[in-house]
């Protein structure tokens, strides 16, 4: 019974980390539409104190700043949530701020850090559709690509030794300059609250794999 227990709440810690990479994926990819975030309001509104509790458990750690993003959500219109990610990330010609792994690590978009993720991407089967305009170092095709080899069936694929090879490869090296340049940017509100749960979340993954090694 108790080995029966273990393995079912592993189970569910996995779906957690699973559904929450699928949510950075979906936040990084575009503005809430107005379903997302009246989800975020409705978590707020029927219980505001335990709230964080509706995080992934992670501890205290990832606590307050999912506090913190509930509440940006609820206090936020989806008009203005639009506006912000045009403003930061969208726009005409440069955005404000790059999303892209490459123009961290080489200082160019369509480099060297894309041509090696495109190879490991594509060492497990992976390809961006034909319907993403965006390149594979897009922030959210990386936390999609992370969803898929936690909850896939493909054990030859999903399995920790891969999460960690993406996520220590691909993410880890540049996550902390992406959300630290969103969360100081003055036009920033629910997206500097993103910022700062997404870089605490990312933090929690990588003490995690490296108690792997």
């Amino acid at each position: 019974m108790t080995q029966h227990l273990s393995a079912s709440s592993a189970l569910d810690e996995e779906l957690a980390r699973a559904e929450l990479y699928g949510l950075l994926a979906r936040l990084w990819y575009a503005a809430p539409d107005a379903r997302l975030l009246e989800a975020f309001r409705t978590t707020a509104a029927a219980a505001p104190a335990a709230a964080p509790a509706e995080a992934p458990a992670a501890g205290v750690f990832l606590e307050e700043p999912w506090r913190q993003l509930v509440a940006a959500a609820r206090d936020t219109s989806v008009a203005a949530m639009s506006d912000e990610y045009d403003a930061l990330f969208g726009g005409i010609g440069k955005p404000e701020i790059f999303l892209f792994g490459s123009h961290y690590l080489s200082g160019f978009l369509n480099d060297k850090p894309l041509v090696k993720l495109r190879d490991d991407l594509a060492r497990l089967g992976l390809a961006r559709s034909e319907t993403t305009h965006e390149t594979e170092d897009h922030i959210a095709y990386l936390f999609e690509a992370m969803r898929y080899l936690i909850a896939d069936d493909d054990v030859g694929v999903a399995n920790l030794t891969e999460q960690q090879a993406i996520f220590s490869k691909h993410i880890q090296p540049f996550l902390p300059a992406l959300c630290e340049a969103v969360s100081r940017h003055p036009r920033a509100r629910f997206y500097a609250a993103l910022a700062v749960f997404t870089r605490a979340f990312g933090e929690v993954e990588a003490q995690a794999f490296d108690m792997l090694s």
